[in-house]
């Protein structure tokens, strides 16, 4: 093995916790170290490693969230379909756009989200406003007997799922950075649902795209830091979503765009390289 075992452990275990506790899958954070400790490794075996080991952390911490009952699976299932298209024509319209400036503009937005969830945590809820007639409504009681109902536009979501398949596949990051304040902001989602249905919706896309690097061999050889990666990843996602039930949501709010902010800074600085 290229990496000594014992670090790529307690990276799959912080990459878990981590990406479990705030719903992203902890992509943002292995690519940059495995870039690190792998120098000789081409850029296309990096990003297969990661996102085999996102989808086996994300699979792990929607199993914890699953029994924690906090997974919207409707909208859970509508939205990881919706995503998959886009992460195919992202994948394939890479060569359209001038790369350096998409990125610069996309790097900058995300700084920007970055700082409005870190000072603005919590949504104001207007208790008197009534929700649209055309709004999907769910009421789902997790484990711990709380009920949480909310309300929201299954057309947005459908859209926003297609476009954050498109620019995932196309920036090479994790849905789940865009896809949890979305679903918390735009669509109305509890924090802790938002997170948990991300999980799911997270595994399905980079199971996805898992499938694709086996089948064209960008793996071949890398099936044992697959292997001890993935380990550290399962047991930290079960942390990670174990952690959440002693966080607010304004807590994973704020962990969320310290997120954004690290992936915003990264991409701003890859690109003026």
């Amino acid at each position: 093995m290229i990496v000594q075992w014992w670090l790529l452990l307690i990276l799959g275990l912080a990459v878990g916790t981590l990406g479990s506790l705030i719903g992203v899958g902890g992509g943002f954070i292995l690519v940059p170290v495995l870039i690190f400790l792998m120098p000789k490794a081409d850029p296309v075996q990096i990003t297969a490693i990661s996102l085999a080991v996102v989808f086996l952390s994300a699979t792990s911490g929607s199993i914890a969230f699953v029994r924690m009952k906090r997974v919207d699976f409707k909208t859970a299932s509508w939205f990881a379909l919706a995503t998959l298209p886009g992460a195919i024509l992202g994948a394939n319209s890479t060569k359209w756009f001038p790369r350096q400036q998409f990125n610069i503009v996309f790097g900058t937005l995300l700084l920007i989200a970055s700082l409005y969830l870190f000072f603005r945590p919590e949504r104001t809820k207007d208790s008197n406003k009534e929700p649209s007639p055309n709004h999907t409504r769910r009421e789902i009681t997790d484990a711990a007997g709380t009920t949480h109902v909310y309300h929201f536009s299954m057309p947005v979501g459908f859209g926003v799922s297609l476009l954050v398949g498109y620019v995932s596949s196309l920036l090479g990051i994790g849905g789940g950075i865009i896809h949890v304040p979305v679903l918390n902001r735009t669509l109305n989602f509890p924090v802790h649902i938002a997170t948990a249905t991300s999980q799911v919706i997270l595994g399905c896309m980079a199971l996805a795209g898992t499938v694709v690097h086996f089948v064209q061999g960008h793996l071949t050889g890398l099936y044992e830091t697959v292997a001890v990666l993935g380990i550290g990843a399962i047991i930290g996602s079960q942390v990670g979503a174990h952690l959440s039930n002693f966080i607010k949501g304004s807590g994973i709010i704020r962990a969320l765009a310290i997120a954004l902010g690290v992936v915003g800074i990264r991409i701003v600085l890859m690109t003026s390289k």
